[in-house]
């Protein structure tokens, strides 16, 4: 496994991954909301971030973006998941790009529970989104840096 700076050229592989991984864990997300997430990813959110992935020699596993400390994106391979590779971007994305912070929706529990157990807190609640929807965010941060 190996991490290294994502290009326009992975963003189709990404993209895939992407949407596999929320259809996996984001069951509160209806259909015309991952398309319209798909969408803004592609034509903005990806170039707005620093983007990582994780590379094995089947292809990507995972990637995170970071943008100013934040972990704005954390997506991992659904036959991936449990073997580190989330583990990992989040320990480059903490130790070389300075993040500190990362907003995960409260629904999904599962991501709440991974960020617990790498260090890092809840401290506030946003009942919206950032693009305003009724999904409620949870706000964690390293505290014990």
């Amino acid at each position: 496994m190996r991490l290294e700076q994502a290009g326009r050229g992975d963003y189709p592989t990404l993209i895939a991954l992407w949407e596999a991984s929320v259809r996996a864990t984001h069951h509160f997300l209806p259909e015309e909301e991952i398309a319209s997430l798909r969408e803004l990813i592609l034509a903005h959110y990806f170039d707005a971030v620093t983007l990582t992935c994780a590379r094995d020699r089947e292809g990507i596993t995972g990637f995170c973006g970071v943008h100013e400390g934040n972990i704005e994106m954390l997506f991992v391979d659904p036959e991936a998941q449990g073997r580190g590779i989330g583990r990992l971007l989040v320990a480059d994305a903490v130790h070389r790009l300075g993040a500190s912070r990362v907003d995960v929706n409260e629904q999904n529990e599962p991501a709440l529970g991974f960020y617990r157990r790498l260090g890092f807190e809840v401290v506030g609640r946003s009942a919206q989104d950032g693009q305003g929807k009724p999904y409620p965010l949870l706000h964690m941060a390293l505290t014990g840096q």
